[in-house]
């Protein structure tokens, strides 16, 4: 059996442009010129979702970086930030097997030093609704971080999970509008098997919240089942879905425009999102899934 190489946890920006040069220059060859790379940017507490960040990252580009950093410009609590959880030695384990040559897991004082950040990105309009208008400000620090994160990396490829459905639209917008030289890459959500969506977040839920936590889901799978009456049947059958469970606090239930990320109107056919956040005891957790109204 081959041995695989472990994966180099690098904490500066500094070394991790270092281990890239070499890394190219190990990838470099007659058959592969310009070897590709892919940044899989996460918070850590890994679990199978990444993994399939991972795997599809691996498909596209020789060289893979995984990227751990809990980012504080986006928590708007500093108790939520507290209890993030941080598993870096079960990661790289984690990572080590799969063939994962680099993970960057910077400390919160090299990526925003002593002095200050003083620029930063801001989502714009779509970054006030939805996630955005609970927790203000959310977006403003996922970009600024991204965007730090694709200079310093400068990836090929940048993969992101289908499940933060409006991460995903705003980090396009963000590389379409500040002309970044990457593509983003959706990866389809990865669930349990009844259905939950995998998050980091899961293991907060105690055995009753995690059964209640699958009405997201079901929600979800009852607009789809709906979609072909429209939006409006789409809705409703949705929120009946999440109704009678006193654990599950519904923050927001809607469809959009995937050109636009607004929220479809009565007349709208065709591909659109549908996009729920709910609070389970203690845990805010989001969901959405594609769906195509008739």
């Amino acid at each position: 059996m081959p041995v695989v190489a472990e994966t180099v946890v690098v904490e500066t920006i500094s070394e991790l442009r270092s281990q890239l040069r070499r890394a190219v220059v190990a990838a470099t060859s007659a058959d592969t010129p310009h070897p590709r790379i892919a940044l899989v940017p996460t918070m850590g507490a890994l679990h199978d979702g990444h993994l399939a960040l991972i795997e599809q990252a691996q498909q596209l580009a020789e060289i893979v970086v995984v990227s751990i950093f809990v980012n504080p410009l986006q928590f708007g609590s500093a108790d939520d930030l507290a209890r993030y959880p941080r598993t870096i030695d079960a990661d790289r384990e984690l990572l080590t097997p799969l063939g994962v040559p680099i993970l960057f897991a910077p400390s919160v004082a090299e990526m925003y030093p002593a002095r200050g950040t003083k620029v930063t990105v801001h989502a714009g309009p779509i970054g006030e609704r939805y996630e955005g208008k609970t927790r203000r400000g959310h977006f403003d620090g996922v970009l600024t971080v991204v965007a730090k994160l694709l200079h310093i990396v400068a990836p090929h490829f940048v993969l992101f999970g289908q499940k933060d459905a409006q991460q995903v639209f705003l980090v396009s917008q963000l590389v379409a509008d500040l002309n970044f030289e990457v593509s983003v890459v959706t990866v389809d959500t990865v669930r349990a098997p009844d259905g939950l969506a995998l998050s980091s977040r899961n293991r907060f839920l105690d055995e009753r919240e995690r059964r209640a936590a699958r009405a997201l889901s079901v929600a979800l799978e009852a607009a789809e089942s709906s979609a072909d009456r429209g939006v409006e049947a789409a809705l409703a059958a949705a929120q009946s879905a999440l109704t009678g469970d006193t654990v599950v606090h519904l923050d927001y239930l809607t469809i959009v425009d995937p050109a636009t990320f607004l929220p479809a109107d009565v007349t709208h056919h065709g591909r659109a999102v549908v996009l729920v956040a709910a609070v389970v005891g203690d845990t805010r957790l989001i969901d959405s899934t594609t769906v195509h109204l008739g």
